[in-house]
């Protein structure tokens, strides 16, 4: 049998330590289990799209009352765990997805939805945003469609009167979920089934499981269906469903659960060029589910993906990326009873002394006192790294990034120059470093970066895409962290790879009001262009950012040829703006 398919594991790995910081968690749960549910949201960086107070005026008040027990028994912070994610080499949360949670009929405007909506842009503020209504309403500017993922009968992933069901619902057994030992060490090989384990009282449910999943693994897949009692009709020979791995032990109830919400009882699961995969209770007795491959047809249901792709902490624990203890608390508490509750992700980790091969033998270098501290004198620095030569504000023309492509020297001055220009290549470890802050500024833990730096992490540090801690501050408090950067001497026109300053970056990736009139009374520039000959003017308008509509009429005000225009712009766009405008 060959081993697990990991999809995107590095990925996964990143959303799990960094995506829902420990920090985070202990203050929603504090909150939630003090009754304050608001509370426990805004701690979580869930947003309320709706006035709670108002819902008994427009749905009745048995919608009413139905929607306030679901937002009492919320975890906010367990929704942001389990909430669909990017990846390809992302953690961030997948854009414009409606998570539904739950299923209120009104009186008057029928069906009532309570949802969660992502973020709509990959890099901006990870923040959810819970609305009441109907997803298919949701329009935003530059987005196709709103996918909408149905949670409605998945409430273990949000409600707390369920999290013990996710075990069971993974396709585990009384004490251990499946490739898993009872205290979450992966399982021993020659321990794993290799023959059908049935399902007769008494047999482990996590072997079954695990028989079914090393099939498909194994490429068996009409036998792994066979193994689980589906009957797979009009599937080509040799036919494979990977990377899509079911759990094939469950199907029939999840199904039955699915048909007693949603009208009808089959659902398509899409497998791109190898078909659609139809799904359906059977009608017969010998069977519990019958699966077709065809062509896709109709307005058929998708099969939700918490149904059909593995719980990402199981692929995980199974490889050995992730830890029990590393767990949220109540998903550790569900699959592995018998262990004490974890703590949760972990914290910031103090920097380490990084090894750095220079002048024939190894130096130390580490992060210390607010700096990148190297065994050095300033004047023993070498010439060519006096300076790359390029101008603070370059924004990397042509010509500059072939300079930037020439093999650079790697001893300690220029592990030094990488990490405050973010031009060329860090040892692993303090790529690992630098990795973890930024990171931890992409999901908002504020808490998290203000101790990397207190703990001595040098501020002036740049990822690879040469932006600085100001260029993320639209992801964090800034009000927390401007003083202190502006204080550390960072300079509010770098440019990073794109050619944005801090405030051009707060302007596109969804910066607060705030954060701007912060920046702007510091003196940031408003004369901005990025790479694609962009001004801040013409940017506010692409994304209808009314709420900014005072830094365009500055712009358009004091730089008359960078006003709102922008290539591509339609006749019946600009009354949008003026809209806008008319409503600030």
């Amino acid at each position: 049998m060959n081993g697990p398919n990991p999809v995107d594991t590095s990925s996964r790995r990143r959303a799990r330590r960094y995506a829902v910081p420990r920090t985070m968690i202990e203050r929603a749960t504090e909150r939630r289990l003090a009754g304050d549910w608001a509370g426990a949201c805004a701690a979580a960086h869930v947003d309320l799209g709706f006035d709670p107070h108002d819902v008994a005026a427009r749905h009745g008040a048995d919608v009413a009352a139905a929607v306030e027990d679901d937002l009492r028994h919320l975890v906010p912070d367990l929704l942001r765990w389990h909430a669909p994610r990017r990846l390809g080499g992302r953690s961030t949360l997948a854009p414009d997805v409606a998570v539904l949670l739950s299923r209120h009929t009104s009186r008057s405007a029928g069906p009532v939805l309570l949802y969660v909506l992502t973020p709509a842009t990959v890099d901006g503020p990870q923040r959810l945003l819970l609305r009441l209504g109907s997803p298919q309403e949701e329009r935003r500017p530059g987005a196709e469609a709103i996918t909408c993922e149905d949670w409605s009968t998945a409430r273990h992933l949000w409600d707390e009167r369920h999290t013990a069901e996710l075990r069971e619902r993974c396709g585990g057994g009384p004490d251990r979920p499946p490739f898993l030992e009872a205290d979450g060490t992966p399982r021993d090989p020659s321990l794993l089934p290799v023959a059908d384990p049935g399902d007769a009282p008494g047999a482990d449910p996590a072997a079954r499981t695990e028989w079914t999943v090393l099939l498909q693994e194994s490429g068996r897949t009409a036998e792994a269906f066979a193994a689980a009692g589906i009957t797979l009709e009009a599937a080509p020979p040799r036919w494979e469903l990977a990377p899509y791995v079911l759990t094939l032990t469950r199907l029939e109830d999840e199904l039955e659960r699915l048909a007693a919400q949603l009208p009808g009882s089959r659902f398509r699961l899409d497998a791109g060029r190898r078909g659609t995969l139809y799904l359906e209770p059977a009608a017969g007795a010998d069977d519990v589910v019958q699966a077709q491959v065809a062509a896709p047809r109709g307005d058929t249901p998708l099969l939700p993906r918490w149904l059909h792709q593995p719980l990402p902490d199981l692929l995980l624990l199974r490889e050995g990326h992730l830890k029990p203890a590393d767990l949220h608390p109540l998903v550790g508490a569900s699959l592995f009873p018998s262990l004490p509750v974890p703590e949760g992700p972990p914290g910031p980790r103090r920097p380490e002394p990084v090894r750095v091969r220079c002048g024939g033998t190894w130096h130390e270098v580490v992060s210390r006192g607010g700096r990148l501290d190297i065994p050095h004198r300033e004047e023993e620095q070498p010439p060519e790294h006096a300076g790359c030569g390029l101008p603070a504000a370059c924004g990397l023309p042509a010509d500059c990034r072939r300079l930037l492509r020439q093999p650079r020297p790697t001893d300690c001055f220029a592990v030094r120059e990488t990490w405050t220009t973010g031009v060329g290549r860090l040892p692993k470890a303090l790529r690992a470093q630098r990795t973890e802050l930024f990171q931890r500024a992409q999901h908002g833990d504020t808490a998290g970066v203000l101790a990397l730096l207190d703990a001595g992490v040098d501020p002036r540090v740049r990822d690879a895409g040469r932006r600085s801690l100001l260029h993320v501050l639209h992801l964090l408090d800034h009000e927390a962290l401007l003083p202190r950067l502006v204080e550390a001497g960072l300079d509010l026109e770098a440019r990073d790879c794109r050619q944005r300053t801090p405030l051009y970056a707060a302007v596109h990736q969804g910066g607060s009001p705030a954060l701007v009139r912060s920046l702007l009374a510091l003196g940031a520039r408003i004369d901005v262009v990025d790479e694609l000959g962009l001004t801040m003017a013409q940017v506010i308008g692409r994304y209808r950012r009314s709420d900014l509509g005072f830094l365009r009429e500055r712009v358009e005000r004091e730089h008359p040829g960078r006003g709102s225009w922008w290539p591509g712009m339609t006749r019946d766009e600009e009354p949008v703006w003026k809209r806008g405008r008319a409503a600030e």
